[in-house]
């Protein structure tokens, strides 16, 4: 027969669930919201540059290219990406991102 603390612990994880997943929810939620409003700020800037790619589809393409290589760069660096180094992988993807958008807006 099950303890009463048992089920109380059962209860307090499925709350702790929800409440990940609805957080989740919301952080997902905004960021859409934000790359959106985002994009839009940096289509105003991009008046000076419309003769080439343009800074919005720049931004895409580079966008997908970064996370291919973050992608990449994460699998092969074996089993560290849990134990550390994921923050440097973020931040390797945000300066990939940055290079890439800013070359291919100027070279194209």
């Amino acid at each position: 027969m099950p303890h009463r603390n048992d089920r109380e612990d059962r209860n307090e994880a499925l709350r702790l669930f929800v409440a990940v997943i609805g957080a989740g929810a919301v952080l997902l939620v905004v960021l859409i919201l934000g790359g959106y409003l985002l994009f839009d700020w940096f289509a105003g800037l991009a008046g000076p540059l419309d003769d080439g790619l343009g800074l919005r589809r720049a931004a895409i393409i580079a966008a997908v290219v970064s996370f291919l290589v973050a992608t990449v760069l994460a699998m092969v660096s074996g089993g560290g990406i849990l134990f550390g180094e994921l923050p440097f992988v973020i931040v390797g993807f945000f300066l990939f991102f940055v290079f890439f958008w800013l070359m291919l807006a100027w070279i194209f």
